[in-house]
Protein backbone atom coordinates (compact mmCIF):
# COMPACT_ATOMS: atom_id res chain seq x y z
CA UNK A 1 0.00 0.00 0.00
CA UNK A 2 1.46 3.94 -1.01
CA UNK A 3 1.89 5.72 1.93
CA UNK A 4 1.06 9.49 0.57
CA UNK A 5 2.47 12.33 2.84
CA UNK A 6 -0.97 13.81 3.00
CA UNK A 7 -4.32 12.05 2.13
CA UNK A 8 -5.09 11.72 -1.18
CA UNK A 9 -8.41 13.16 -2.29
CA UNK A 10 -11.80 11.51 -2.32
CA UNK A 11 -12.17 9.67 -5.78
CA UNK A 12 -15.31 11.47 -7.50
CA UNK A 13 -18.32 8.68 -7.71
CA UNK A 14 -22.09 9.32 -9.38
CA UNK A 15 -24.93 7.42 -8.87
CA UNK A 16 -26.10 4.77 -11.15
CA UNK A 17 -30.06 4.27 -11.43
CA UNK A 18 -30.72 0.89 -10.71
CA UNK A 19 -27.66 0.00 -7.84
CA UNK A 20 -25.97 1.22 -5.41
CA UNK A 21 -22.57 1.37 -7.18
CA UNK A 22 -21.63 4.32 -8.35
CA UNK A 23 -19.78 5.28 -11.67
CA UNK A 24 -15.82 6.89 -10.75
CA UNK A 25 -14.90 9.83 -12.48
CA UNK A 26 -11.58 10.52 -13.86
CA UNK A 27 -11.68 13.44 -16.57
CA UNK A 28 -14.45 15.66 -17.77
CA UNK A 29 -14.48 17.11 -21.10
CA UNK A 30 -16.87 19.78 -22.45
CA UNK A 31 -17.41 20.37 -26.49
CA UNK A 32 -18.51 24.06 -27.09
CA UNK A 33 -20.73 25.93 -29.38
CA UNK A 34 -22.35 21.93 -30.45
CA UNK A 35 -25.58 23.44 -31.32
CA UNK A 36 -25.76 25.30 -34.15
CA UNK A 37 -28.48 28.31 -33.20
CA UNK A 38 -26.44 28.53 -29.36
CA UNK A 39 -23.09 29.06 -31.93
CA UNK A 40 -25.24 32.09 -33.21
CA UNK A 41 -26.06 33.47 -30.28
CA UNK A 42 -22.79 33.73 -28.73
CA UNK A 43 -21.61 35.62 -31.91
CA UNK A 44 -20.07 32.63 -33.97
CA UNK A 45 -20.59 30.73 -37.47
CA UNK A 46 -23.10 27.86 -36.94
CA UNK A 47 -20.99 25.94 -39.98
CA UNK A 48 -19.28 22.78 -39.13
CA UNK A 49 -16.05 23.60 -38.50
CA UNK A 50 -13.52 21.41 -36.73
CA UNK A 51 -14.55 20.93 -32.69
CA UNK A 52 -13.11 22.74 -29.83
CA UNK A 53 -13.04 20.88 -26.31
CA UNK A 54 -12.15 22.69 -22.59
CA UNK A 55 -12.25 20.63 -19.50
CA UNK A 56 -14.08 20.73 -15.97
CA UNK A 57 -12.55 18.77 -13.25
CA UNK A 58 -14.03 15.65 -11.94
CA UNK A 59 -15.43 17.05 -8.46
CA UNK A 60 -16.71 19.82 -10.65
CA UNK A 61 -19.86 17.33 -10.99
CA UNK A 62 -22.43 17.47 -8.50
CA UNK A 63 -25.30 15.48 -7.50
CA UNK A 64 -26.42 17.25 -5.05
CA UNK A 65 -29.27 18.74 -6.61
CA UNK A 66 -28.16 22.46 -5.10
CA UNK A 67 -25.71 24.87 -6.86
CA UNK A 68 -24.52 27.52 -4.78
CA UNK A 69 -23.82 30.60 -6.56
CA UNK A 70 -19.95 31.36 -6.80
CA UNK A 71 -17.68 34.10 -5.88
CA UNK A 72 -16.21 36.58 -8.20
CA UNK A 73 -19.52 36.73 -10.64
CA UNK A 74 -22.32 38.72 -11.02
CA UNK A 75 -23.28 37.03 -14.48
CA UNK A 76 -23.41 33.13 -13.92
CA UNK A 77 -25.08 31.43 -16.78
CA UNK A 78 -27.08 27.78 -16.92
CA UNK A 79 -26.36 25.28 -20.37
CA UNK A 80 -28.17 22.57 -20.36
CA UNK A 81 -26.08 19.42 -21.49
CA UNK A 82 -26.23 15.63 -22.36
CA UNK A 83 -23.11 13.62 -20.16
CA UNK A 84 -21.81 10.90 -21.91
CA UNK A 85 -20.25 8.67 -18.98
CA UNK A 86 -17.08 6.16 -20.79
CA UNK A 87 -16.80 2.21 -19.34
CA UNK A 88 -13.78 2.22 -21.86
CA UNK A 89 -11.53 4.27 -23.82
CA UNK A 90 -8.16 4.06 -26.00
CA UNK A 91 -6.29 6.20 -28.88
CA UNK A 92 -7.85 6.77 -32.67
CA UNK A 93 -11.09 5.00 -31.69
CA UNK A 94 -13.24 4.91 -35.15
CA UNK A 95 -16.39 6.80 -34.75
CA UNK A 96 -18.09 3.49 -35.90
CA UNK A 97 -17.16 1.64 -32.95
CA UNK A 98 -16.94 4.72 -30.77
CA UNK A 99 -20.64 3.74 -29.18
CA UNK A 100 -19.07 0.43 -27.80
CA UNK A 101 -17.04 2.61 -25.23
CA UNK A 102 -20.30 4.05 -23.63
CA UNK A 103 -21.43 3.12 -20.43
CA UNK A 104 -24.06 5.09 -19.86
CA UNK A 105 -25.74 9.09 -19.98
CA UNK A 106 -27.26 11.77 -18.18
CA UNK A 107 -28.42 15.44 -17.75
CA UNK A 108 -26.18 18.12 -16.56
CA UNK A 109 -25.54 21.34 -16.28
CA UNK A 110 -22.50 23.52 -17.47
CA UNK A 111 -22.94 26.39 -15.41
CA UNK A 112 -20.68 29.14 -16.37
CA UNK A 113 -19.55 32.53 -14.72
CA UNK A 114 -20.32 34.29 -17.96
CA UNK A 115 -18.49 37.53 -17.30
CA UNK A 116 -15.04 35.97 -16.26
CA UNK A 117 -15.54 33.79 -19.12
CA UNK A 118 -15.65 37.05 -21.56
CA UNK A 119 -13.32 38.63 -20.21
CA UNK A 120 -10.68 35.93 -20.90
CA UNK A 121 -12.11 35.74 -24.47
CA UNK A 122 -11.19 39.23 -24.72
CA UNK A 123 -7.90 38.38 -23.24
CA UNK A 124 -7.10 35.16 -25.90
CA UNK A 125 -7.06 32.98 -22.30
CA UNK A 126 -8.48 29.31 -21.23
CA UNK A 127 -11.60 29.96 -19.57
CA UNK A 128 -11.08 27.49 -16.46
CA UNK A 129 -11.64 30.47 -14.22
CA UNK A 130 -15.27 30.86 -15.76
CA UNK A 131 -16.24 27.08 -16.06
CA UNK A 132 -14.16 24.94 -13.73
CA UNK A 133 -15.14 26.14 -10.75
CA UNK A 134 -16.66 24.52 -7.46
CA UNK A 135 -19.81 22.56 -7.90
CA UNK A 136 -19.92 23.95 -11.89
CA UNK A 137 -21.75 21.08 -13.22
CA UNK A 138 -24.54 19.58 -11.34
CA UNK A 139 -25.88 16.39 -12.69
CA UNK A 140 -28.18 13.56 -12.49
CA UNK A 141 -27.67 10.19 -12.24
CA UNK A 142 -26.26 8.09 -15.08
CA UNK A 143 -28.68 5.79 -16.87
CA UNK A 144 -26.78 2.61 -18.61
CA UNK A 145 -27.13 2.33 -22.34
CA UNK A 146 -28.83 -1.69 -20.62
CA UNK A 147 -31.74 0.57 -20.04
CA UNK A 148 -31.94 3.56 -22.14
CA UNK A 149 -30.07 2.93 -25.46
CA UNK A 150 -27.77 5.22 -27.37
CA UNK A 151 -29.32 8.64 -27.45
CA UNK A 152 -29.26 10.21 -30.61
CA UNK A 153 -32.76 12.23 -30.69
CA UNK A 154 -34.71 13.40 -28.16
CA UNK A 155 -35.99 16.92 -26.71
CA UNK A 156 -33.69 18.64 -24.65
CA UNK A 157 -35.46 21.39 -22.00
CA UNK A 158 -34.54 23.32 -19.22
CA UNK A 159 -36.63 25.85 -17.40
CA UNK A 160 -36.40 28.52 -14.52
CA UNK A 161 -38.92 28.93 -12.56
CA UNK A 162 -41.37 27.29 -14.45
CA UNK A 163 -40.34 29.06 -17.56
CA UNK A 164 -38.85 27.43 -20.52
CA UNK A 165 -35.43 29.18 -21.11
CA UNK A 166 -33.29 26.75 -23.51
CA UNK A 167 -34.93 23.91 -25.76
CA UNK A 168 -33.76 21.95 -28.50
CA UNK A 169 -33.20 18.39 -29.96
CA UNK A 170 -30.22 15.69 -29.34
CA UNK A 171 -30.79 15.50 -33.60
CA UNK A 172 -29.36 19.00 -33.48
CA UNK A 173 -26.02 18.55 -32.23
CA UNK A 174 -23.61 19.40 -34.97
CA UNK A 175 -20.91 16.88 -33.83
CA UNK A 176 -22.64 13.83 -32.77
CA UNK A 177 -21.71 11.35 -29.54
CA UNK A 178 -19.76 9.03 -31.74
CA UNK A 179 -17.75 11.95 -33.64
CA UNK A 180 -17.02 13.14 -30.80
CA UNK A 181 -15.84 10.53 -28.80
CA UNK A 182 -13.26 9.48 -32.01
CA UNK A 183 -12.12 13.20 -32.64
CA UNK A 184 -11.19 13.32 -28.84
CA UNK A 185 -9.50 9.79 -28.79
CA UNK A 186 -7.12 11.39 -31.53
CA UNK A 187 -5.69 14.06 -29.47
CA UNK A 188 -6.15 12.36 -25.86
CA UNK A 189 -6.00 8.71 -24.47
CA UNK A 190 -9.18 8.32 -23.43
CA UNK A 191 -10.27 6.00 -20.55
CA UNK A 192 -12.92 4.53 -18.54
CA UNK A 193 -14.65 6.60 -16.05
CA UNK A 194 -14.20 9.73 -18.45
CA UNK A 195 -17.54 11.93 -18.99
CA UNK A 196 -18.05 14.19 -22.18
CA UNK A 197 -20.68 17.03 -22.09
CA UNK A 198 -22.42 17.34 -25.07
CA UNK A 199 -23.04 20.94 -25.49
CA UNK A 200 -25.72 23.00 -24.66
CA UNK A 201 -28.68 24.43 -27.64
CA UNK A 202 -29.43 28.11 -27.74
CA UNK A 203 -31.22 29.88 -24.86
CA UNK A 204 -28.79 30.41 -22.40
CA UNK A 205 -29.03 32.69 -19.53
CA UNK A 206 -28.48 33.87 -15.70
CA UNK A 207 -29.72 32.88 -13.13
CA UNK A 208 -30.27 34.04 -9.40
CA UNK A 209 -30.35 32.90 -6.06
CA UNK A 210 -33.83 31.06 -4.96
CA UNK A 211 -34.03 29.81 -8.82
CA UNK A 212 -35.23 26.79 -9.47
CA UNK A 213 -34.05 25.04 -12.82
CA UNK A 214 -35.51 22.03 -14.00
CA UNK A 215 -33.52 20.22 -16.84
CA UNK A 216 -34.93 17.22 -18.92
CA UNK A 217 -33.64 15.48 -21.61
CA UNK A 218 -35.64 12.68 -23.33
CA UNK A 219 -35.20 9.29 -21.87
CA UNK A 220 -33.12 10.43 -18.87
CA UNK A 221 -36.07 11.73 -16.83
CA UNK A 222 -35.85 15.78 -15.07
CA UNK A 223 -32.98 16.86 -12.72
CA UNK A 224 -34.17 19.69 -10.52
CA UNK A 225 -31.56 22.15 -9.11
CA UNK A 226 -31.89 25.02 -6.22
CA UNK A 227 -29.36 27.73 -6.88
CA UNK A 228 -28.13 28.27 -3.20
Amino acid sequence: MTDFIIDPPKPVGLPIVGTDAEFPVRRVYCIGRNYAAHAVEMGHDPDREPPFFFQKNPDNLDPSGEFPYPTQSSDVHHEIEMAVALKSGGTNIAVEDALDHVYGYAVSLDMTRRDLQGEQKKMGRPWEIGKAFERSAPIGPIHPVESVGHLSEGRVELKVNGEVRQEGDLNQMIWKVPEMISYLSNYFELAPGDVIQSGTPSGVGPVEKGDEMIVHVDGLGDLTVRVT
